[in-house]
Order: structure tokens, then C-alpha cells, then sequence
């Protein structure tokens, strides 16, 4: 552990940012010493402002760094994840989660405007309100553990992926703010004739009658601050790949090997890697079929299936012709259990 972070002082960044990752996972989250101020959020917060300030709205969420994005319950404020505060921090994440969920500008707007949603919603108690209520459903229904979207559906708008609004009514009202919010949504053209547009002008209606009230909720609790985290990155990043099942490598390899085989017999068969390779774009747009994925998400999988076949010197026990039906039959299965892997992504 790094000297100052024992004398439980916070941090530099020059103290850790060098760092290789083995040592920097030994840190603690409160040892980092980060700051919105002065990093590419402190922006990207500013021009949610600007949009709250277009549309006439007082309110004005608090942010605070903390271990991932999430609103609490009656908090009038979004807690917003350490790692988006430091380029290292984001390369570690990366190199942990395999990707960086609100890295790019438009990726962490679309977020953000999706809390400021939940914070609004607390900051004026607008759950209670019956029309509220009827539109969107019930907020006090325990969360599912899983949802079924219905990718069709126009009942719901679009924002973040996996047709989020569908997963809770606290969700979908957050998600329609979130459009309502984004200048470039042009939301009463596009959603024009969907029944998802009473939503979104329920909500111009509802926001325009409290654009000028101030807050009833005016709470400034914060919940887990980045400086009260004793845990280090090590452990944080361990309970992470646990919840969305990342740190098991070897999740598919036993279907993998009965699929192909690692055996020096069908060395001269053609390589698994290099099979999967060759018929990539067939699989990807047949599965996509078969489940309501976009392609973009299959692919990625994909990517990750061919590294694990050539990581395991697999190739092929069968003809290309058979071998193609059941791969098809695993990459649907495993598309399935990726997609459920992911579905919580955003803090609820």
C-alpha cells in the first residue's frame, strides 16, 4: 500500500496514476483523492445545467463521486462513478468491466439525464401524484430481477439500451424525462402517433407547472461518497465481476470444447477461431433474429468467443455445414445469458 493512503491521507493522482494495475487495485477507493471539479464532468454536469436552465427548470441536482452511477430514494442528487473522473481510472475500468459505461461525452449525457430524472422525481415527491401513476404504473412494485422487453413496443420511449424504460415504472419515467430533456431528441416528431408520446406530453405539461418551484424535497444527504469508501479498487472491482458474472472466463468453454476440440488428432481441421470468423456476419444477423438483439451486441460477444477459441487451440471435430447449426444453437444461448448479465447496468 501506498505510504500516504496507510497515513489515511487522501492522495494525489502523480501518487498513484503511474502505477501498473496489480498496485493500483491495492488503493482505496477514499485514498484517491478525486474531485469533480477541474475533470471533464465538471463540463459535461454544466451542460445538463444549461439544458435544465433552457427548459425553464429551477431545480439543480447535487453531484458527489461515488462507486457506480445511481439516485437515492428521496435524494435529490446523483451520485456519479469515481473512474469518470481520471483517464487511468477509466483505462482500469476498461481493463476490469471491458468497458467504460459513460466514458464518451454522449454515452455519460445520456446517463446523466437519465438521474437528473430520478432526482427531479424525488426533489418534488412527483411518485404521489395520481396522473404520474396512472401513465407510467405503480413506483412501489419491487424491481424484477430480470425483465422481458418487448423491442417493438411503442408504448415506451428509447434512450439508454435495452429498452430500459420497460424494465420499472420509476425507469420509464426517468427515461422519458431523460428525452424530454435532450435537445437533439425532437421527441414530438419522432415519437408522433406512438402511444409513448401522452408520456412525453405529460410530462411537458407537468414540468412546465413546477418549472418554478423550488424544491419540497431539499435534502443534501449524500449516500457512499467516494471519500468515506474504505474498500480498495481490488475489492471493489471483485464484487463488480461477481454481480454481472464477469469473472468467470471459462463461462462457456466446456460448450466451447464440445463444440470443437483441443486435440492434436483434428490439428489439420480448419482453426474454431478462424470458422467463427468466417461466418460471423451470418451468425450475428441469424441470432439477432432469434432474440431481439441488436446485432452490435452479438458481435462483441462474438469477439469475445473467437479470443477464447484461439486462446484454447480449438478447431473443428465436424464439417463446417453441421458445425454452423450448433454454434448457431450456442451463440443464441449465450446471447441470452449476456444480455440478462447486463440488464442492471444503470443504477436503479
Amino acid at each position: 500500500m501506498v505510504e500516504a493512503a496507510a497515513a489515511d491521507r487522501p492522495l494525489k493522482a502523480v501518487d498513484w496514476v503511474s502505477l501498473p494495475d496489480d498496485k493500483l487495485l491495492e488503493i482505496r477507493m477514499c485514498d484517491l483523492g478525486l474531485t469533480i471539479e477541474g475533470t471533464e464532468l465538471e463540463a459535461r454536469i454544466a451542460t445538463i445545467t444549461k439544458e435544465l436552465h433552457a427548459r425553464g427548470l429551477k431545480f439543480r441536482p447535487r453531484y458527489w463521486l461515488s462507486d457506480e452511477w445511481f439516485t437515492p430514494d428521496g435524494v435529490p442528487g446523483v451520485a456519479i462513478p469515481f473512474y469518470l473522473a481520471h483517464p487511468r481510472l477509466a483505462k482500469l475500468e476498461l481493463a476490469q468491466m471491458l468497458e467504460v459505461e459513460g466514458g464518451d461525452e454522449v454515452g455519460c449525457l445520456r446517463i446523466l439525464r437519465h438521474e437528473v430524472g430520478h432526482a427531479l422525481d424525488n426533489a418534488y415527491a412527483l411518485r404521489r401524484r395520481p396522473t404520474r401513476r396512472r401513465l407510467f404504473g405503480n413506483p412501489s412494485i419491487e424491481y424484477p430481477e430480470y425483465y422481458t422487453p418487448k423491442p417493438y413496443s411503442k408504448s415506451f420511449v428509447q434512450h439508454l439500451d435495452h429498452w430500459y424504460a420497460q424494465s420499472h415504472p420509476d425507469e420509464d419515467f426517468a427515461e422519458t424525462f431523460a428525452v424530454w430533456l435532450d435537445p437533439e431528441s425532437h421527441w414530438s416528431n419522432h415519437y408522433g402517433g406512438w402511444p409513448a408520446r401522452r408520456k412525453l406530453e405529460y410530462m411537458d405539461r407537468l414540468l412546465r407547472e413546477i418549472a418554478k418551484r423550488r424544491p419540497s424535497v431539499k435534502s443534501k444527504r449524500v449516500v457512499d461518497p467516494l471519500s468515506r469508501l474504505r474498500k480498495t479498487l481490488g475489492e471493489h472491482y471483485k464484487k463488480k465481476r461477481e454481480h454481472y458474472g464477469l469473472d468467470h472466463p471459462d463461462f462457456y468453454d466446456r460448450d466451447l470444447r464440445n463444440l470443437f476440440s483441443d486435440s492434436p488428432a483434428y490439428a489439420r481441421k480448419l482453426a474454431a477461431d478462424k470458422f467463427v470468423s468466417k461466418i460471423r456476419r451470418e451468425a450475428r444477423a441469424t441470432v439477432a433474429s432469434f432474440t431481439d438483439s441488436y446485432q452490435y451486441t452479438i458481435d462483441q460477444l462474438i469477439t469475445r468467443i473467437i479470443a477464447r477459441c484461439r486462446d484454447l487451440n480449438l478447431y473443428l471435430m465436424d464439417t463446417e455445414k453441421a458445425t454452423k447449426a450448433d454454434f448457431m444453437v450456442f451463440l443464441t444461448v449465450q446471447t441470452m445469458n449476456y444480455l440478462h448479465s447486463g440488464r442492471h447496468r444503470v443504477a436503479l
